[in-house]
């Protein structure tokens, strides 16, 4: 039995443990170690298409991570699909093996530029733009031009599947184009923490840290996880400086404003607040919409009615991830099945998911939530009192009622103490304003967030 076969036995069982049975019997169960795969590069295959979407989407980075642990000479970790054998697997490590990218011979002694494994699905063109994203995709648009840039560093922010890892892979993809010998570094921060280690207890951090800094640009993606890591913040905070103070292009995303990633070093977050910030809000319906008018695109012998995306759009409103999964869902098994989508097939398809996203908070439920996390009572919130310990919670429970009910702005307004619904603007512009600025303030929308939405 080969090495990479040995280690198989051991992710699998640890799979079974962390997913849970019902999780690894659907979904993980199913993959298969392909003959001939070498300790260096492990090759996986699915039965089907989607399923192998699923796990890509999923488990990749852990798959890789897994086998990085038990077999360190592991580079790269590649999912395919058994009955698409002549498709060009898509390989989804942080970073592909290293191999010349431009035909220009390199300086002796100089680093040969490595390509990142980005994601051919995820370019400009691909990314559906409104005016919750508009912003944060001008940026990296901007970033991804030759030349000397703009800003750096580029800063986003957003909660999880809104589109921040989209539009990291879109500019690398974009900046290859525009420079094809630059080298390009895509990693999550729990990459750059497991290589860190590494690292250390090989006792080679010099590799590592000049990998790193020679990079032409530095994407991190979800830095929330090096919180409360001080070795590796050190690290971090280190390799920032180098990049930035050479004048080279760096992009960091997070799950929140650098102000508010608790556990971070306030030197980091201050040295990331120095270049362009931008956050992307939660989709409304017409952006949902759009999207999977998009995403049909890519799926030339989809049939799927109006009316049908028109309920995806309508009843999954979490985020663009979970929406652009329900719909490869939907085609997948229409294929399997070789059924016709329509309302009844949609609604028997995606039962389980229509009915989590069912469930609507009221706005009583919120008054009495906020009420009960600043020590207030109820009735504090619809009278008129103004002073800031009633007019703050006031403003973040009328936040919340315009984000988590489908109540129109009037009949928010009429519901706290029957206020016009301008004050029900402001208090949604303010408190969006406060969670980027204020640590104390998006904890508490956070908080209540997880409660109202639990």
């Amino acid at each position: 039995m080969s090495d990479a076969a040995k280690a198989w036995i051991t992710v699998r069982g640890h799979l079974r443990e962390s997913a849970g049975v019902r999780l690894f019997d659907q979904w993980l169960k199913p993959i298969e170690l392909i003959d001939g795969t070498d300790s260096e590069t492990i090759r996986l295959a699915l039965p089907s298409a989607f399923m192998t979407n699923w796990v890509r989407n999923h488990y990749a980075d852990r798959l890789f991570q897994e086998f990085r642990a038990i077999l360190p000479e592991v580079r790269s970790v590649s999912i395919e699909t058994r009955s698409a054998s002549k498709a060009a697997p898509a390989v989804l490590t942080v970073e592909a093996p290293a191999v010349a990218a431009a035909p220009a011979v390199p300086t002796p002694g100089a680093a040969i530029p490595v390509r990142p494994a980005l994601d051919p699905r995820f370019t400009f063109d691909r990314f559906v733009v409104d005016q919750s994203n508009r912003v944060a995709f001008n940026a990296a648009s901007a970033l991804a031009e030759a030349g000397k840039p703009r800003f750096s560093p580029l800063f986003l922010h957003s909660g999880t599947g809104q589109g921040k890892t989209h539009l990291m892979h879109a500019i690398g993809a974009a900046y290859l184009e525009a420079c094809p010998g630059a080298n390009v570094i895509l990693m999550s921060a729990e990459r750059f923490m497991f290589d860190f280690v590494h690292a250390l207890r090989a006792r080679d951090t010099h590799s590592f840290k000049a990998r790193l800094r020679a990079a032409d640009l530095l994407m991190i993606d979800d830095l929330q996880f090096i919180a409360g890591k001080d070795a590796t913040q050190e690290e971090f905070f280190h390799t920032v400086n180098e990049v930035m103070a050479t004048g080279k292009r760096l992009v960091i995303s997070a799950d929140r404003c650098p102000q508010g990633l608790d556990g971070v070093e306030a030197r980091i977050t201050s040295r990331l607040s120095v270049g362009l910030v931008a956050d992307i809000k939660a989709p409304d319906l017409a952006l949902r919409r759009a999207v999977l008018e998009r995403k049909l695109v890519d799926m030339p012998d989809a049939r799927v009615p109006a009316e049908v995306l028109d309920l995806l759009a309508t009843r999954i409103t979490a985020n663009i991830r979970d929406l652009e999964g329900s719909l490869n869902r939907l085609v997948a098994y229409a294929q399997l099945t070789g059924e016709s989508i329509d309302m009844d097939f949609a609604v028997a398809t995606l039962g389980d998911v229509l009915r989590g996203a069912e469930r609507r908070v009221t706005i009583d439920e919120i008054q009495r939530a906020v009420s009960a996390h600043f020590e207030l009572k109820p009735i504090d919130l619809v009278s008129a009192r103004r002073a800031v310990v009633v007019a703050r919670p006031r403003q973040i429970a009328m936040y919340l009622a315009k984000r988590l009910t489908t109540r129109s702005l009037p009949e928010i307004g009429r519901k706290f103490g029957g206020r016009d619904h301008s004050t029900v603007i402001h208090a949604v512009r303010r408190i969006e304003e406060l969670r980027d600025k204020d640590r104390e303030i998006d904890g508490a929308v956070r908080t209540l967030l997880r409660e109202l939405e639990g």
